[in-house]
């Protein structure tokens, strides 16, 4: 089955095309090869490809630089999966796209489920969900898989931050009062991969909106010790900086972020079989690789 990958050199990009199983023709292809929100550009590649399936890990990350380039998040965002929508349909194929626990407003106290209500804080959450509903008017062999706090041996993340910063400092402060659920590139990639083997097999899915994250929720002080913890045991830290536990208003954003975004991942488990991976497990894995 040959699946066109969009976003091929991001983070879960990158992952997709690793983990690609037997079976599977993988065409990757980054943003400077395929830009989604180029609408001509996209139909005339995806004709030229002809999928059999389309996995959309494209996206305007750049959270905080979001909300001084609105248009350029929307076109990406929102205006780049609704092409790839219209692509799909004009196929007859699915298309598996990943959103992100910044639709919501982060004042929960429960883990959020898919039909809560959402109200993004920025422009970067109001963007992607922009795009969830783009695809979800626009395709109808839509899969949307909510994910948060993603990590990874490839590009910039939380975790590569911390292990430079462990290098660098003694001490350091980290935001204790955020709570979600981090999330390894090579767990969402190998859950798509998952879906994509199911509607291989079984001509369908249970098409719609799902919530994938890691486990156990914790607090971005508290993912950042169990970092230099691994790491430091590894070997890829001298020594164990101490960690200041502060509050986000010590810690100013352009984007504000969550406080609260754990998300219920029940109702994936329950229509495909996918449980949550423990974040720590696949934290040691990254580890281990970024030491090779």
């Amino acid at each position: 089955m040959r699946v066109l990958i969009t976003g091929a050199r991001g983070q879960v990009g990158h992952e997709l095309m690793r983990l690609a199983p037997e079976g599977f023709e993988a065409v990757g292809m980054g943003s400077a090869e395929l830009d989604i929100a180029n609408a001509d550009r996209m139909a005339a590649m995806v004709e030229q490809v002809r999928p059999q399936l389309i996995v959309n890990a494209a996206a305007y990350t750049a959270v905080d630089k979001a909300e001084s380039e609105p248009e350029r998040a929307f076109a990406v965002n929102r205006d780049g999966v609704a092409n790839l929508a219209a692509a799909a349909e004009r196929l007859g194929i699915p298309l598996l796209h990943i959103s992100t626990d910044y639709v919501f407003a982060g004042d929960a106290g429960e883990p959020y489920r898919e039909q809560d209500a959402t109200g993004p804080t920025g422009v970067y959450g109001a963007s992607k969900l922009a795009g969830e509903r783009a695809l979800l008017a626009g395709c109808s062999r839509p899969m949307i898989l909510r994910t948060s706090w993603v990590f990874g041996a490839h590009g910039n993340n939380f975790v590569k931050t911390m292990l430079r910063l462990g290098r660098e400092r003694e001490e350091l402060s980290v935001v204790a009062d955020q709570r979600g659920c981090p999330t390894s590139a090579a767990s969402i990639a190998r859950t798509l991969w998952s879906l994509a083997r199911q509607y291989r097999e079984q001509g369908s899915l249970h098409w719609g909106l799902y919530h994938y994250s890691g486990t156990p929720a914790c607090t971005w002080h508290d993912f950042a010790q169990e970092i230099f913890r691994q790491a430091h045991e590894l070997g890829l830290l001298p020594r164990l900086p101490v960690v200041h536990a502060i509050a986000t208003a010590q810690y100013p954003t352009p984007a504000r972020r969550p406080a609260w975004s754990v998300l219920d991942c029940s109702k994936l488990r329950e229509a495909h079989g996918i449980a949550p991976s423990d974040w720590r497990d696949e934290l040691r894995a990254v580890l281990m690789e970024l030491g090779k």
